[in-house]
């Protein structure tokens, strides 16, 4: 179930929602220094004294620490001397990717900084997309990292990508922002067509509909979008777990966590649940010992509000900013299957107005507004010539 819960929580991702943001620096920080003192033990292992086991040793060294701290990780390979200081070179050993955690690759690869742009320039480029169309382009790029939580990381990687499939196939489309518009819309219809959850299953006609216009402003050739939906209707894409980011270090050090009542979707019954705040998502147990959660509740695009309900105190609700009937959240059902969630609103009580208000205070402090869905809205609106 926890490889299930990370695939639905990044498919919000995916469709523009996502739960994993940026974590706080304490947490960090420790994890970090647990992970490199791990990792020094562990590579203890391999020294006899010899100067090839000692270079074994430190790539595993290096290895350990890029997976938990990516930064540390390419610093502490490029002082041993295992790595040139150039983005090429760097590109390289991430697209070898041997002994590494695919999610921190995508993590690295979608910082800000100069270097790291250039690296993920020198990434794209190590990829060959010529006379492939670009849904096999895509399979082929989007399984050499985990796509990262944040949408302006996800812009970038994604642009870097549209540039080279443009690059190594010209004349395909009239510009990149064609590429891009089109790669997102077949990673949406991967999730459509192949998350159980999604009942409403997206036909031909009218992924062909929603790409209207993408091209400058004309059509895209039937025959392309025909063969591009039916690739993906028969093969979903391969992505790659995310082995490195367990559900057991995502609670590691929560923004606040405490028992509340929360009133069901489809029966509006109360019932007592250990929530957990953390990476701006709400998780709620049944019990405190769970090493799982019942539910997940991304809080981006969400608002948090006191109510007045006739049979409890102290009690506020969870509901869409952006004008959605039905918020985006999973849940486990009875057979312990993940489905999405039915919640127009999710209210919960405090045990007091204390309680009630310190649950305000940090909710409102974890929501943020993703601009995934207005980054796409406004390339499209390019890519359609209305500018």
């Amino acid at each position: 179930m926890t490889i299930l819960l990370r695939k639905f929580t990044h498919g919000f991702l995916v469709g523009a929602c996502t739960c994993r943001d940026t974590k706080e620096v304490k947490k960090k920080d420790l994890e970090n220094e647990i992970a490199n003192v791990t990792a020094d033990l562990e590579s203890m292992d391999y020294d006899d004294g010899s100067k090839g086991n000692t270079q074994a040793k430190q790539m595993h060294t290096g290895r350990k620490k890029f997976n938990t701290a990516p930064k540390k990780g390419i610093q502490f390979l490029i002082e041993q001397g295992l790595l040139q200081e150039t983005p090429d070179d760097v590109a390289q050993f991430l697209l070898k990717g041997e002994g590494l955690n695919k999610t921190a690759i995508g993590d690295y690869l979608g910082e800000r900084n100069d270097f790291n742009i250039e690296v993920l320039e020198a990434f794209v480029a190590l990829h060959e997309f010529k006379d492939m169309i670009l849904v096999q382009a895509l399979r082929q790029f989007l399984w050499s990292f985990r796509l990262p939580g944040e949408a302006q990381k996800i812009d970038r990687m994604m642009e870097c990508f549209a540039k080279r499939y443009c690059e190594t196939n010209p004349g395909v489309f009239e510009s990149t922002d064609t590429c891009y518009v089109l790669s997102f819309a077949i990673i949406m219809l991967n999730t459509s067509l192949h998350n159980p959850s999604v009942r409403d299953k997206p036909s031909l006609e009218r992924f062909i509909q929603m790409n209207r216009g993408i091209n400058e402003g004309r059509d895209l050739p039937e025959e392309l979008l025909k063969s591009l939906y039916d690739s993906i209707k028969k093969e979903p894409f391969k992505i790659p777990e995310d082995d490195g980011n367990d559900l057991t270090h995502t609670f590691f050090n929560p923004d606040k966590e405490g028992w509340l009542m929360k009133q069901g979707g489809r029966y509006r019954n109360w019932k007592r649940r250990w929530f957990i705040l953390t990476d701006n998502c709400l998780y709620y147990f049944e019990f405190t010992t769970d090493k799982e959660p019942r539910g997940i509740i991304p809080l981006e695009n969400l608002q948090i509000r006191e109510v007045e309900d006739k049979s409890k105190q102290h009690c506020f609700e969870l509901y869409a900013s952006d004008g959605r009937e039905i918020i985006k959240a999973c849940k486990t059902d009875a057979d312990g299957k993940v489905v999405e969630g039915k919640h127009q609103t999710y209210r919960m009580q405090a045990s007091t107005q204390e309680e009630k208000d310190d649950w305000i205070k940090v909710i409102t402090a974890s929501i943020a507004k993703d601009p995934f869905y207005e980054m796409l809205a406004a390339r499209k609106k390019k890519a359609s010539g209305n500018n």
